[in-house]
C-alpha cells in the first residue's frame, strides 16, 4: 500500500531525477515496465528505456533552471491525482495534473500526464 505522504515523498523523487544528470534516477522513481502517457493525446511509452529517451529529449539538460509545487488534489490507492506548476527561469510555464498509479513499492508503474500552458486554446 502507498500512502499520502509516501505519495509526496514520490513526486519530490520525480523532481530530484530530473534534476540529476543522465536518467540511472528513473529506476527509483518508475517500475522497468512503466507506461508514461505524455499527454492525452499521446501514444504511451512502455518501459525504463522509452522513458530514459523521452526525458533526455524533453529537458535542456538536468541543470535547466525552474521551480515546481505541487499538490495531491485526490487519492484512492495506489492511484493519486497531483496538480503541478512548473516555471522554467526562460520563461516558460506549465500547469499540469497528473495522474499516477504506484505499484506496492512505492514507484510509479503508470503515469498520465495533461499538460497545460498558457498560449493553448481555450476551447471557446
Amino acid at each position: 500500500m502507498v500512502d499520502r505522504r509516501q505519495a509526496l515523498e514520490w513526486i519530490a523523487t520525480y523532481e530530484a531525477a530530473w534534476r540529476t544528470p543522465g536518467v540511472k534516477a528513473l529506476a527509483g522513481v518508475f517500475t522497468p515496465d512503466v507506461t508514461y502517457t505524455r499527454s492525452p493525446w499521446a501514444a504511451p511509452l512502455h518501459g525504463l528505456d522509452a522513458l530514459g529517451r523521452f526525458w533526455e529529449s524533453a529537458r535542456e539538460g538536468s541543470d535547466e533552471p525552474f521551480s515546481m509545487t505541487s499538490e495531491i488534489v485526490a487519492f484512492d490507492d495506489p492511484t493519486a491525482v497531483i496538480r503541478v506548476h512548473v516555471d522554467y527561469g526562460d520563461g516558460e510555464r506549465w500547469r499540469d495534473l497528473w495522474i499516477v498509479t504506484f505499484d506496492p513499492d512505492g514507484r510509479c508503474r503508470a503515469f498520465e500526464e495533461w499538460p497545460f500552458a498558457p498560449d493553448q486554446p481555450d476551447g471557446h
